[in-house]
């Protein structure tokens, strides 16, 4: 009996990391052509031209033309873009402080330690 099933499609979030994970992995600007070829193949050219799309609206990846095409580098790495969500869900919502303040009380006791300490370098950086 044969499968017909259809591939698991992939989320869009995931999509994006696999493509900012290739792009990190470049010794420098690569094209989308390269972007698939690194990712095996199996994606289509224009899927990878539009999920470097979104990243670049997203402020995840910087381009250069090159020639009649884009050459692609990542604006910061898988962290950077989680903090990026972080901050935007943060942003759309009205009570900051609720917020904060839901999600440091929801942290295991390791995460809030680092937190601490990440808090205090950067007054001190500030204080300079």
């Amino acid at each position: 009996m044969t499968d017909h099933r259809r591939p698991r499609r992939r989320g869009q979030g995931e999509l994006e990391a696999l493509v900012l994970s290739a792009l990190s992995e470049a010794d420098g600007p690569v094209t989308a052509g390269w972007v698939q070829e690194h990712l095996g193949g199996d994606l289509a050219y224009t899927t990878v031209i539009t999920i470097l799309t979104r990243l670049l609206e997203k402020g995840a990846v910087g381009r250069k033309r090159a020639g009649r095409s884009f050459a692609w580098t990542p604006a910061s790495d898988h962290a950077g873009l989680a903090a990026r969500k972080m901050r935007k869900v943060l942003d759309a919502e009205t009570d900051r402080e609720a917020v904060l303040a839901s999600f440091v009380t929801g942290l295991d006791p390791d995460d809030e330690r680092l937190l601490r300490a990440l808090l205090g370098h950067a007054r001190a950086a500030e204080d300079g």
